[in-house]
Parts: structure tokens; C-alpha cells; sequence
């Protein structure tokens, strides 16, 4: 990742206004053993607390690194019921990473956060209706499967 993805402008600028990146080496103790790191590159989003949401092993192309880590703040903000402050990120990974891995789990995710504010059931279908045809071959789509019933 520093040869490729850390050193893109973009990544880096993303880096510095969004997250507090924290660099361990995968052999520094006792954090290696306190997060369980096995690998590198090994990327953990932490809440406040530094309870883990969200992780990440192996190699993130830079135009999947911030939709990565997005979506890892989502999952953070899911995680603490915090379903407004998930929102502008999931329309973010949804408008502007459309194409990245993360956007399918994003539109399930933006589904489920909108029955958790306003009770949006028919939300559910329409995420499983635009999952089937925009990423058919989404794990998302089998997860959003019982919604197409509703």
C-alpha cells in the first residue's frame, strides 16, 4: 500500500480530513496481540472507545480505499445506532463509488438504516430490486433475497 495506494492524492488528502490514522508494525506488542494482527496491510476502524467495527486484510487499491474505509465508518455508526450520521456516507459510497466493492453492501446498508429512522419496509425491495440488476453477482443481492417478498 505505500508503494500504490498510500501515495495517491486523493487517498491522501481523504487520510488526513477524515480518520486518525494510527500505523503498528504487525510485530509490535502488545497492539499486535490487542488487535489480533496477523497480516499486513490489516486496516481496523475503531470507535471512540477503540472498539473494532470494521477490518480490513491485504492490499486496497486507491480507488477502493476510501469507499473501504466509508464503509467502515458506516459500520461504526450502525454498530452505535447512529443511523443519521451512517447516511451521508452510504449516499457517498452509493453516488460516488458506484462502481467499488463496498457499493452494494452500502445500498443494503442504506436500506436498513432507513427502516431503522423512518420505518422504510418498501425500502428493503427496492434495495433487493437495484442490487439484482446493477450487481447481480453481489453476495448482497442472496442477503437482500427475503426482501424482494414485501
Amino acid at each position: 500500500m505505500d508503494a500504490v495506494t498510500y501515495p495517491d492524492k486523493t487517498v491522501a488528502e481523504f487520510i488526513m480530513k477524515e480518520v486518525i490514522p494510527l500505523r503498528i508494525p504487525a510485530d509490535s506488542e502488545p497492539l499486535a496481540t490487542d488487535f489480533t494482527l496477523r497480516w499486513t496491510p490489516t486496516l481496523i476502524i475503531l470507535d471512540a472507545n477503540g472498539k473494532e467495527h470494521s477490518r480490513t486484510i491485504g492490499f486496497i487499491a486507491p480507488e477502493e480505499f476510501i469507499p473501504t474505509i466509508l464503509l467502515g465508518i458506516v459500520k461504526t455508526n450502525f454498530d452505535l445506532r447512529q443511523y443519521d450520521k451512517a447516511a451521508p456516507n452510504l449516499e457517498r459510497i452509493v453516488n460516488d463509488y458506484a462502481q467499488s466493492f463496498a457499493a452494494p453492501e452500502a445500498i443494503y446498508y442504506r436500506a436498513v438504516c432507513g427502516v431503522k429512522v423512518a420505518h422504510d419496509i418498501a425500502g428493503l425491495k427496492k434495495a433487493y430490486e437495484l442490487l439484482a440488476k446493477d450487481y447481480p453477482q453481489s453476495e448482497w443481492v442472496k442477503r437482500a433475497l427475503p426482501y424482494r417478498l414485501l
